[in-house]
């Protein structure tokens, strides 16, 4: 979501354009609440406000105080740049309050972050406008505000998902009026993702999150959760292991008593026992290098497959990842 230092507008604008967009944002006249009220203000009117005391910057001025951030790290240039583009935080957040109307309040706190972190990148020197650089952060921090809010589970983790996050309602509304169905396979062409994508944010836009001990209905007496699957293994496939564990350990003790000297040596220490001898012990102990003693394991372990096969039926559809 957040852009990297290299990234910048391709095209200027002029500065009338960007005073505009700044001067037309909705900075509504206080209003008092009723005495009801927990506060006697509301805070976003009281914001709304305060933000009026800070002057516009021109070209000029904006690019002498964002040279003396870069250059010099003054914080009072910081200060004064990062102030006089509050107003252009409101607008932004407006324009994405339809997606998020609990609190305008929110949006705006998460874009002046976004307006911090411009004012830290931003390279004066590439003939672009402040302004126009740092709405890319502040779209992008609260873009990801919302994608990490809208639910408890996240709603949009890839650059696909968001783009459906934005767009599905619109594009969905759009064929309606064209006198089109909907379709997720006619929705995925017009939005070039894929159609199963389409599905899942549909189901994820579609419902919110429910408390697993809520009642199922109005008249039911058994809650969500009584729908889940049990964690627990079933019984008769924990009886089932058990029985494949015996089977497989009395036909393991079988086997060993055909071995002697180094090769017994090496199945009970090093392919049985939960903490192994290392290679180069087994070597050491018997004056032989590591590499035969690892011959000598493999060909043990082929014989004990070997050996499984002939004693154990379906050997290889039950214990298919035995000795792998």
């Amino acid at each position: 979501m957040k852009r990297t230092e290299e990234t910048y507008p391709s095209e200027e604008m002029d500065d009338s354009a960007d005073t505009q967009l700044v001067e037309d944002t909705v900075l509504p006249p206080s209003v008092q609440i009723a005495e009801t009220a927990l506060v006697p203000f509301d805070p976003l009117q009281i914001y709304l406000i305060e933000i009026k005391r800070y002057d516009l910057l021109t070209r000029e001025e904006e690019r002498e105080l964002a040279i003396r951030v870069m250059e010099q790290k003054d914080d009072k240039a910081a200060y004064r740049l990062i102030t006089a583009n509050l107003r252009l935080v409101v607008k932004i957040a407006m324009d994405f309050h339809r997606y998020w109307t609990k609190n305008l309040l929110d949006l705006i706190q998460e874009g002046n972050l976004g307006l911090l972190q411009a004012a830290k990148k931003f390279d004066p020197y590439r003939g672009i406008k402040f302004s126009y650089y740092a709405s890319f952060w502040i779209k992008a921090y609260i873009l990801k505000f919302i994608m990490d809010n809208w639910k408890l589970v996240k709603i949009g983790t890839t650059q696909s998902q968001r783009k459906l996050f934005f767009n599905l309602t619109k594009e969905r509304d759009k064929l309606i009026a064209q006198g089109f169905a909907p379709e997720p396979r006619l929705l995925a062409e017009r939005l070039d993702v894929k159609e199963e994508e389409v599905v899942e944010m549909t189901q994820r836009l579609g419902g919110w999150e429910v408390s697993l001990s809520s009642p199922v209905g109005e008249d039911s007496r058994e809650a969500f959760d009584a729908f889940l699957p049990d964690p627990k293994t079933p019984i008769d496939d924990q009886l089932s292991e058990v029985e494949n564990r015996d089977l497989l350990l009395k036909n393991l003790r079988e086997f060993r008593k055909t071995l002697s000297g180094k090769e017994a040596d090496i199945f009970d220490n090093r392919i049985m026992a939960e903490k192994p001898l290392t290679l180069q012990d087994l070597g050491d102990k018997y004056k032989i290098s590591r590499e035969r003693i690892r011959q000598l394991q493999e060909k043990i372990i082929n014989q004990i497959k070997k050996w499984l096969k002939e004693k154990i039926p379906n050997f290889e559809e039950e214990f298919g990842d035995f000795l792998k």
